[in-house]
């Protein structure tokens, strides 16, 4: 990742258990089972794509800092429940055990709750410091609101659902791009609306940004889809072909490696092209989307 990602990511880094709130010792375990897989690695791309929109509508990333926290206790939350036996049943996570294999299946679904909840609470939080100037308040209040919007049954968890009932069946190209936009690009979309709001984005900016995010976070479901196939589970800290052990609907199995590779080449340019109007300034988007789809080539 180029340098400026980098950048954003050792703020999250360095924050990111900042906002936990204070647990009573008598239900301690919480506390470190969530902590176990918030800080078990990863890309932190929604929190630094929340960062980066704020910062490229013109706003300070120092108060974005919530919610781009939270943003990433919600993403860790899905990938806890992910990784049980009642959904994808993975055993590693970054090349740890998954949560319900260090603390068992019933702390790590409360840990999964624990974080979903937490983040809910920050947000909230720093909106009561901002009572006294609506501007600003009305911003957080919209930021919060997408990523509740993005999070939920309009957004990743009906992706997870559609996604689980196409288990093993015969999946139509509208309902490849319905699961994939609901359970990948969704958050990702919430990351950059969020921030972009915390901004103070206009009409145009916003939309041109979520047009780009929808775009990327396609474009980072068939590159994940691609690497199950032909990636190296010691580089990616994973099992690999599990997509095809649990019968899943993927951009390879419906299309073949071949298509998927244009597929995500025709979305790398979409994303680019969403952002042509702020020419250098969307240079920090613009190679993110190009760094993505080099990883499977």
């Amino acid at each position: 990742m180029n340098s400026e990602f980098n950048r954003y990511k050792e703020i999250v880094e360095e924050h990111l258990l900042d906002f936990i709130p204070e647990i009573d010792h008598k239900s301690i375990t919480i506390y470190e089972a969530m902590k176990y897989s918030l800080t078990a690695g990863g890309k932190r791309l929604r929190p630094v794509l929340l960062l980066a929109a704020c910062e490229f509508a013109g706003g300070d990333i120092n108060r974005a800092l919530p919610y781009a926290c939270a943003i990433e206790y919600i993403h860790t939350y899905s990938l806890i429940h992910d990784d049980m036996p009642e959904m994808d049943n993975d055993d590693l996570r970054r090349g740890m055990p998954t949560n319900h294999k260090m603390f068992g299946n019933a702390m790590a679904l409360l840990a999964g709750d624990g974080l979903l909840s937490t983040a809910f609470e920050v947000m909230h939080k720093d909106e009561l410091l901002y009572f006294d100037d609506s501007a600003k308040l009305k911003r957080r209040i919209r930021a919060t609101y997408e990523i509740s919007k993005y999070c939920g049954c309009r957004g990743m968890v009906a992706g997870q659902v559609a996604d689980i009932e196409a288990e093993g069946k015969q999946c139509s190209k509208e309902m490849l791009d319905y699961i994939h936009i609901n359970k990948t690009a969704a958050l990702i979309m919430a990351a950059v609306r969020a921030g972009a709001h915390l901004g103070g984005a206009d009409d145009q900016m916003m939309e041109a940004l979520t047009l780009y995010a929808e775009n990327l976070g396609l474009a980072f479901q068939i590159v994940d889809d691609i690497l199950d196939v032909v990636g190296d589970e010691a580089t990616l800290g994973k099992k690999t072909g599990a997509d095809l052990e649990n019968n899943k609907s993927t951009y390879p199995a419906l299309y073949g490696l071949e298509a998927s590779q244009q597929r995500l080449l025709e979305l790398t340019e979409n994303a680019v092209n969403a952002l042509a109007d702020y020419y250098d300034n969307a240079e920090f988007f613009t190679q993110l989307v190009k760094d993505l789809a080099v990883r499977v080539n």
